[in-house]
C-alpha cells in the first residue's frame, strides 16, 4: 500500500511531463539552442511552487530540512558531467525515464547508460570520496545559513528572476 501513491505520483509525474512536450528530446535540444524556451517555461514555475511548497511545509513543521554536505568540487563536476550527459542524451533523468514511458528506444537506451553512470559512481565512490569529496568541503550548510539572508528573501530573489526571465522569454517568442 506504501508504494501506490509514490507510483501514482511518478505516472502523473511522467504523464505532466509528456504533455508540456519535454519528452521529445528536440524540444530539449531547442532549448540547448535558445530557440525553443518550452522547458524553461515549464521549470520555472515548477521551481517556483516547488520552493514555496518546501518553504511551507517546514514553517509549519510538516517537514525539515535533509542538508547534504556542501561539497564544492563534486558539485562542480557532477555539474558539468550532468550537462554534458543532458545535451548528449537530450533529456534530464525525469524526462528520459517519462520518454521511456512514451515508447522511446533512444530514451530507454540513455536509461541503461544512467544506470551503468550510477554503478560506475557506486564501484568508484571510495576514490572519490577520498580525492574529490573531500575538497572544498564546506559541510552542512545553507545560503540562508551562509549569507545572512533569510529563505523567503531567498525565495523572493529566485521568484523575481524567474518572472523576468519567463517576461523576457515571452517577448522573445512573441516578436519570433
Amino acid at each position: 500500500m506504501s508504494l501506490i501513491l509514490p507510483l501514482a505520483m511518478g505516472f502523473a509525474f511522467g504523464f505532466l511531463l509528456d504533455r508540456a512536450h519535454v519528452t521529445d528530446s528536440n524540444v530539449i535540444e531547442g532549448q540547448f539552442r535558445l530557440t525553443d524556451f518550452t522547458m524553461l517555461k515549464v521549470m520555472l514555475p515548477a521551481i517556483i511552487v516547488g520552493g514555496l511548497g518546501v518553504l511551507a511545509l517546514t514553517h509549519l513543521g510538516a517537514t525539515h530540512y535533509f542538508i547534504k554536505p556542501a561539497n564544492l568540487l563534486g558539485v562542480i563536476l557532477g555539474a558539468a558531467i550532468f550537462g554534458v550527459a543532458l545535451i548528449l542524451y537530450g533529456y534530464c533523468p525525469g524526462t528520459g525515464l517519462a520518454a521511456v514511458g512514451t515508447g522511446s528506444v533512444h530514451a530507454f537506451v540513455g536509461v541503461i547508460g544512467m544506470i551503468a553512470g550510477a554503478m560506475l559512481y557506486a564501484f568508484s565512490y571510495a576514490w572519490i570520496k577520498a580525492h574529490i569529496l573531500d575538497v572544498w568541503a564546506m559541510g552542512k550548510v545553507r545560503l540562508p545559513e551562509l549569507t545572512g539572508v533569510p529563505d523567503l528573501a531567498w525565495l523572493a530573489l529566485v521568484t523575481a528572476l524567474a518572472v523576468a526571465l519567463f517576461a523576457w522569454v515571452e517577448r522573445k517568442d512573441a516578436e519570433g
